[in-house]
């Protein structure tokens, strides 16, 4: 597959990129848009705990790095210890426990050497929102997939359930990247989040976006209702949740352009962002301790169809899915090259 990209990324270059003998030859566009080869990177990959074998095939996650690996690619999938999840009723009695054991795909992780940086990526593929619906044991198939005698309840809850399990995967994916923030590593996050960037499991992933001042809002510990936080504790306040926030590089390029339609994802008439690549502050421009910043980014989304055209119900031949690519260009001018989540 590497081998074919390439081939059909020089066949592309040769189709669109401008030889030296054209006067525009120079614009910057098409040094972002040229395909790099990717004959000498290091792969990394991660199967899936998963996966049955042929038939009941389950996705894994890769890394390509053309800097290498600084240290051994890391997997997580099966948890060393079972993580339960305690629920109370709003009366505060027993409310029981949510347990995983496994993620349902693994995350790799990888230290990604540019220059004298070295940089913590990891790659994921989140819970998908198809339901996880109850088959009793020794049963063919689960009674909810019968479409002939819909189940909607039981449909239902097969969607909760997998929305619990996502939220779970990205609680297990957030505990991972606060502990290299908190060693002071930069970190990047790619990969299908299966959820947009507002969803409850990404902003578990990227951290609490804080209020624009604490200093209005009661404390914790009020005694009454004008009792609120200082304008000191506002900054410390301010300071720490933006210690270990990431930043959505969709985000950043829709701040800094006039384009408002992104979508890796088409179905059904919903043209949707599932998959993200998110940062840490070191490449948050006007952090103080940004090691470099994101100048371009890119969909690439053409192929995508939501299956309404008469003409082309599926799109077989292409992935389902947009693929995003962010440009980084560290503060040393070394480039960190297209970062890409497909």
């Amino acid at each position: 597959m590497i081998e074919e990209t390439d081939e059909l990324g020089s066949e592309a270059n040769a189709s669109n990129i401008p030889d030296r003998s054209k006067r525009y030859a120079r614009k910057a566009i098409f040094h972002k848009l040229a395909h790099e080869s990717y004959a000498d990177a290091a792969l990394a990959f991660a199967p899936n705990a998963n996966d049955g074998g042929p038939g009941p095939r389950r996705p894994g996650v890769a890394t390509l790095s053309r800097f290498g690996f600084a240290a051994p690619p890391e997997i997580l999938q099966d948890l060393p210890e079972p993580l339960n999840i305690p629920f109370s009723d709003l009366d505060g009695s027993d409310g029981g426990y949510y347990t995983i054991k496994r993620l349902s795909r693994p995350v790799l992780k990888t230290k990604i050497p540019v220059g004298d940086i070295v940089i913590t990526v990891f790659n994921c593929h989140l819970k998908s929102k198809l339901g996880e619906l109850d088959r009793p044991k020794g049963a063919a198939f689960a009674p909810a997939a019968d479409l002939v005698n819909y189940d909607p309840a039981g449909r239902a809850m097969g969607s909760l359930r997998a929305g619990l399990r996502r939220m779970a995967e990205a609680w297990v994916l957030r505990r991972e990247i606060l502990t290299e923030l908190e060693a002071g590593n930069p970190v990047m996050v790619l990969g299908d989040m299966n959820d947009s960037e507002h969803a409850v499991s990404s902003e578990i992933i990227s951290g609490e976006t804080p209020f624009k001042n604490y200093a209005w809002m009661r404390r914790h510990d009020a005694a009454h209702k004008g009792d609120r936080y200082k304008d000191t504790e506002n900054e410390a306040i301010q300071a720490q949740i933006n210690r270990v926030r990431l930043y959505s590089a969709e985000k950043m390029f829709v701040r800094k352009s006039a384009r408002n339609m992104i979508y890796t994802s088409a179905f059904g008439g919903v043209f949707e962002s599932i998959d993200q690549i998110l940062m840490s502050r070191h490449f948050n421009q006007g952090d103080p301790e940004a090691i470099g910043e994101m100048t371009y980014f890119n969909v690439l989304n053409d192929h995508l169809t939501d299956g309404s055209h008469p003409d082309a119900p599926y799109n077989k031949l292409a992935s389902d899915h947009g693929q995003i690519m962010a440009h980084i260009l560290l503060n040393d001018a070394q480039k960190l090259g297209n970062l890409q989540n497909c």
